[in-house]
Formats: C-alpha cells, structure tokens, sequence
C-alpha cells in the first residue's frame, strides 16, 4: 500500500464565492441544462441538415466561404486594426485556459458556418471535415458505415480544429498518436489571404508540422483530411483492478497496453486507466468486436449511452469490489463514454447528479454545455476555479509516471486521475513537443525507434485541501507543476490555466520551428503569438505589439 501522505494544511475561512460555487447547482438545472439541451438539439437538426446535402454542394458552401474568409482578410488596416482572430465569444471555448485576449483591440473573421462533414473517402480511407465538425457529429456519421477516425477525442464536443491546433488524445494514441498525428493534409488560409494546401511531404510540409500546437498563429485552419480507419460494432472492454503503491499502479497500467515482450498480439486496441485512491486503481483494454461475437450467449452487452445508466468512471471502479470483468459496448458510446458526466467534472457540478433518481429523471439533460457553465460563473466563481480547482493534463515519458503520481499526490492530492498512453513520434523537423533526445537507444518499454511512448496524466478536480476546507494555493500548486514538467521533459496542453512566464514556456516548448513558420507564412503583426494567446491575464493592445517587435530575439534562444 501506498506511504504516501499528504501535508498537513491550516484552515481555511469560507467566503461568499464558496457558498456561491456550493450552491451553483440550482443555477445548473434550472438555466445550464435546459438551455444546453436547447442548443444541442439546435445544433443536431443543422448537422442533420447538412447531412442530406451531397457532398458537391457542402464542397461548393465551402469553397465559397473560404472565400469571404479571405476578403475579410484583406479589409483589414494593419495600421489601424488589430490582430486577427475568430469571432467566437470567449467562453464558447471548451477549455479552461483564460481567454481575455479578445478584450484587446481585434480584428474578427468570423468562421462559425465551417460545421460541415465535407467528404468521406472510403477508398482513401480518409474524412475530410471543417475545424467547426466536432466528434459526436462525426461519429454519428461514419460509425455506422463501419469507420471512425483513428483517434476519436471522448467528449462530443470537441472540434476538429481545436484537436488539430492544439491538443487531442483518446485510448488508441499510444497506437496512432495524438489527434494532430492522424491528420493527412490541413487547408489554411494565410495572413496575406492565400489559401494553400500542406501535407507531409509537398512544399508547405513546415507549414503541416508547425500548425499542431499553435493555436491557430499560424493561419486560419479551413479544413483537414483526417485518417480513418475499420471498426466493428463493438467494443470488448476487460475492468482489471489494480492495488499497490502508485508506482506500482503505474507499472501495472505500461503493462497493460505495452507488453515486455514486445509482442504486437498483446497490444488491444484502446487503453485508459484510472487511479481512485493513491493505492488504487482500475485499468481498461479494449478490441473491437463483431454483433455477432457481442451477442454471443453468456457475453454481457452494455449500453451505457442511456441516460439512466451510472456514469462510466463509477461503473469501473465496481472492479476494485468484484473484480476483473469483461463487457460489451457499442462502439460509438463507448468513444463517448466520458460526456455524460465530464469524466467526473459532473460530480462537482451536481454533487447529486450520479444518485439513480436524477439519472432516471433528468439524466437525459446531460451533460451540461461547458461553455455556458462558463457564461454563467461570474468573474469571481471564475477566479474561485483557478484558485481553488485543477483541470490539467500532464503529458510525460511512460516511464515517468509513476514519479509524476507520486509528485501530484504531494502536491495536489486529486482523484480519480486519469491515464491515457500516446506516442511522440520522431518527426524530421523538431516541433513545439517532441520526444526525448536519443529515446531510441535506451529501448524502454513502450518505446520503438521512431516514437517515444508518453502518458497523458489528467488531474480534474477539487484538490484534497480544498474539499477539506484547508488552504491551497492553486496558482503556486501550478508554477510548481509547470517546473516539474521542464524538469523531466513534460509538457502542458494550453486549453488549461498556465501560470507559465514566457521564458519558462519557451523552456517548455520548442520555439525554432514555430518562429521559422511564423516569419516565413507572415503570421507577424496578423495572428497573435502562442504565448500571448495563451497567458494568464488581461492582453492590452500594447502589450501584445510590443511582443511582436521583438521577436529578434525570442524567449526561447534565452540561456536557461
């Protein structure tokens, strides 16, 4: 069993915003749920529109809103506009990373019409979509043709551009990657108002490798070719508890999805863990599954899609009492299986959402849409969530999960914790995140010779302090997690609140390519750089131009 203990911390004084966050809930369901209900059936009816279009006349409404892009482009002054950026409202925004640089001057180019599922090539073997396709609706279009794309982020509302100019993840990375990995060719118009094509291997391929992570600096992502790949009906899900140290836990879960003896046959298809206490923990595998084999006799069929079945992190942590198990799940609601409840976000939320009655009766409202969770906080709720809240995902070398457990139990103390496995593969250009220097000749477990197996560790919760009632500092508790990460080769996804300094963020990241591709596309003086953009706190129109006349002499050539 775990050693570990958490520090001891003083009492902390209840102020109004606490009762405000402990009785949020009644704002929740009498506003958030009816009104996301509204807009998610709202949204359901334009993507069934769009749907019974052919896919010439979705080809010919995108060509031609490509086109107003790139006018809206060239009306801008330089002189006398500001920096471009969407015109989506800050909080629509699934993540929690502060958006206040819409409060500086700026120029908008609105882009909310690219919602459309362009193509499926099944010869190809590839779906092309616009960034604003999110991953219900496009799951709801390919799974029943059999396909699905390789990686299939877990929440449905998620966007492809999002996924694509950030950061996306889901139970079959450490096979494919994460979701920028599986992207075959990005349509992007460029500051000047051209519109070019980048892949792999043509003449914009800097372009191609330099737009993930960039959170849309480099250009205005218009569409993407996305790999698809073959999928059967169902998901055969193995529950395999797990208890020990957290070290241990942690070897448990690299054993699980990466055999010691290399063998190929043992690696399933998706894989996530979850850890519930420092001393336990339940990690899932799972290989798709014919109807047939699912509804074989003696098999047990979930489906978990229905309103009033118990949220699924619930539901797979009854293994540490009954043990291991194995089931059956429709695919397309096992891809989704973490939106009705946010993960476990859902639990703070509506500390009586999980009880049998209110999934019987209000369930099907679930889940709330996060963006008007955000609408509806406040300025001092929003604080509150920065301070008092974590919602991070630490992405770090397999073999350093266990430390980085380890490290966060001290620190932060929150459960459950997520586990999910991906692959940083060996690209010929050294990216914002990239793997270890020399990975490749210390032959660990995961690894191969062209991709460095990571984990992507996700702490979503009220820290252990807090729901005592005890002191925490929640922006020192990040600075400190920052430090580990550039300490042991980590990385930070930027949808989170950062309390990184811009010299520590180019300590974080790489910046060589990401600056060649901003010179070189004239993303300069247009877009707003990554870290401006990214940043805690207010961005004042001359904070932001005074960051953009030096860049001669960026953070990252600093000397650490």
């Amino acid at each position: 069993m775990s050693d570990l203990q958490a520090p001891l911390r003083p009492k902390r004084k209840k102020v109004l915003v606490d009762y405000l966050v402990q009785f949020r809930w009644i704002v929740v369901i009498f506003v958030v749920l009816p009104v996301s209900c509204f807009i998610y059936f709202k949204l359901f009816l334009g993507d069934v529109k769009s749907a019974m279009k052919s896919e010439k006349r979705r080809q010919k409404e995108h060509d031609e809103n490509v086109k107003k892009v790139v006018n809206r482009l060239k009306q801008r002054d330089p002189q006398k506009d500001g920096l471009v950026c969407t015109a989506r409202k800050p909080y629509i925004a699934v993540g929690m990373r502060n958006v206040d640089y819409k409060r500086a001057r700026h120029f908008e180019v609105d882009l909310s019409a690219f919602r459309n599922i362009l193509e499926v090539d099944k010869e190809r073997m590839v779906a092309k979509v616009e960034p604003l396709v999110n991953m219900g609706q496009i799951t709801r279009y390919t799974v029943p043709m059999n396909l699905a794309l390789a990686v299939v982020a877990e929440l449905d509302d998620l966007t492809v551009g999002g996924l694509i100019n950030g950061y996306g993840i889901e139970g079959s990375s450490h096979i494919y990657g994460l979701f920028s990995d599986t992207v075959v060719a990005m349509e992007v118009v460029l500051a000047d108002g051209r519109v070019v094509r980048c892949t792999k291997d043509n003449e914009y391929s800097d372009l191609f490798n330099g737009i993930p992570w960039s959170q849309g600096t480099l250009g205005l992502l218009v569409s993407a070719e996305i790999k698809l790949i073959p999928v059967k009906e169902y998901m055969r899900l193995t529950y395999t508890p797990y208890r020990g140290t957290l070290k241990e836990l942690a070897q448990g879960y690299a054993d699980s999805f990466a055999p010691r003896d290399g063998d190929p046959s043992k690696v399933p298809d998706f894989v996530e863990g979850m850890i519930y206490t420092p001393s336990e923990a339940v990690h899932m595998t799972g290989r798709y599954a014919s109807k047939e084999e699912a509804k074989t006799k003696g098999n047990v069929i979930n489906n978990l899609g229905w309103w009033f079945k118990p949220w699924f992190y619930q539901h797979a942590q009854t293994a540490l009492e009954k043990g291991e198990f194995v089931e059956y799940i429709p695919t397309r609601e096992y891809y989704h299986r973490h939106t009705r409840c946010l993960y476990w976000e859902g639990k703070l939320i509506l500390p009586f959402g999980d009880q049998w009655w209110f999934r019987w009766f209000l369930g099907w409202m679930m889940p709330p849409k996060v963006s008007l969770l955000k609408a509806t906080q406040g300025e001092s709720i929003r604080n509150y969530y920065h301070h008092m809240h974590v919602i991070q995902d630490l992405l770090v070398p397999l073999y350093k999960v266990g430390d980085a457990l380890e490290y966060c139990h001290n620190e932060m103390e929150v459960y459950p914790i997520w586990l999910c496995p991906h692959r940083l593969f060996k690209l010929p250009v050294k990216t914002m995140v990239y793997p270890e220097p020399g990975f490749e000749h210390h032959h660990r477990q995961g690894d191969t010779s062209y991709a460095q197996m990571f984990t992507d560790i996700g702490v979503y919760y009220a820290p252990g302090p807090v729901l005592r009632g005890e002191e925490f500092d929640g922006a020192e508790a990040v600075r400190n997690l920052e430090e580990w990460l550039i300490q042991n080769h980590g990385f930070q996804p930027q949808y989170a609140v950062s309390e990184l300094t811009e010299k520590n963020f180019w300590r974080m990241f790489d910046g060589s390519h990401y600056e060649h591709c901003r010179n070189k596309y004239g993303a300069v003086g247009t877009f707003m750089s990554i870290y401006y953009k990214s940043k805690k706190g207010k961005k004042t129109e001359k904070e932001v131009q005074e960051a953009e006349a030096e860049i001669l002499e960026p953070a990252y050539a600093e000397e650490v």
